[in-house]
């Protein structure tokens, strides 16, 4: 349950709500099947396929020195026609 960060509401992601896929940030050490496994034990939804890509992290500088944010994993998640996650439904049809 502590894998997933946050779902992600970008312009791609809210298109991609129609085609009954999710997108959400995850910890880049996640795997596919545990967050296959976790979203269908916790949602009780059917997922039925699962992009990822791993995005970099980003320069940062405090003064001379120079840093970077941690990397980490974007996940797709296609569900089964019927599912959905309930509560980013709600969202979705709250601001249209």
């Amino acid at each position: 349950m502590d894998r997933i960060k946050y779902a992600v509401f970008t312009d791609k992601s809210i298109r991609l709500l129609g085609k009954n896929q999710y997108t959400s940030n995850v910890e880049s050490g996640s795997t596919r099947t545990e967050i296959k496994h976790w979203v269908e034990l916790f949602f009780g939804v059917k997922v039925i396929a699962m992009n990822s890509h791993r995005l970099p992290g980003k320069s940062r500088r405090m003064g001379p020195i120079m840093g970077h944010t941690m990397h980490y994993r974007r996940m797709i998640i296609t569900l089964q026609p019927g599912y959905s996650i309930p509560p980013l439904r709600k969202k979705l049809n709250k601001k249209t």
